[in-house]
């Protein structure tokens, strides 16, 4: 078997490749490889607090490779800090990177790029799928998401902290990639097929930062009981 890390943001893209991953059966997953924004400690672009990824890592049942990074960080630091991580997989066995891209090829290059400089390869299962059926094969499958971030040039505020479901496909504008492919919206997968179990959660605030995103704060529910004790 192919020994591969799977590139995880948390979110709806990167559950289908897990899940298409592992219905091949011709890939070993060492690790689910997660972007850090260390300075907010949330996963970065969507926003999701760090216990949570972890917490939806241990469901899945794979060891989490967290970089971390600075909230204004270059692609000259993000890179270096990538090729480290990656270059001990590498030296693990580890053949290619597996990303949930499924059709912009400017962010593919930029990828397989970067990988060719330490002589493995990206894997893009979704890729040049037709993105509708990509959204409604990932609620058909019983996979559960929330929007944790909107931007606001594309989804008003009523799109924000909403599940992920057929309702929410019917209202968005035909001007929104159904997937969010281009950034318009981003969410966490908190139960579905290849988990062991459900990721708990309450909503906090929604806030808004840099005049354009919204931003829904998911909060571990397992805290709140926690504090109740």
């Amino acid at each position: 078997m192919e020994k591969v890390i799977l590139s995880w943001s948390g979110g709806k893209d990167s559950a289908l490749t897990l899940r298409e991953l592992q219905k091949t059966g011709k890939h070993e997953i060492l690790a689910l490889l997660t972007t850090v924004t260390e300075d907010y400690d949330r996963i970065s672009m969507h926003g999701v607090r760090r216990t949570l990824l972890e917490q939806q890592a241990a469901s899945l049942g794979f060891p989490l490779e967290k970089v971390f990074i600075s909230k204004n960080t270059t692609n000259e630091e993000y890179e270096a800090k990538m090729r480290k991580v990656l270059e001990r997989y590498v030296a693990a066995g580890v053949s290619s990177v597996a990303f949930g891209d499924i059709f912009l090829e400017d962010i593919r290059e930029y990828r397989e790029d970067n990988l060719s400089k330490i002589g493995i390869r990206g894997i893009f299962p979704l890729w040049k799928r037709d993105t509708t059926e990509v959204a409604h094969t990932f609620i058909n499958l019983g996979f559960q998401a929330v929007t944790t971030c909107v931007d606001s040039n594309a989804l008003d505020k009523r799109f924000i902290g909403r599940t992920f479901d057929k309702q929410f496909l019917s209202e968005i504008p035909a001007t929104v990639d159904p997937c969010g492919e281009n950034g318009e919206f981003h969410t966490f997968v908190y139960d579905g097929p290849i988990f062991q179990e459900r990721v708990v959660y309450t909503k906090g605030k929604v806030v808004l930062r840099d005049s354009r995103f919204y931003y829904c704060d998911l909060m571990p529910a397992q805290t709140d009981r926690q504090m109740g004790e």
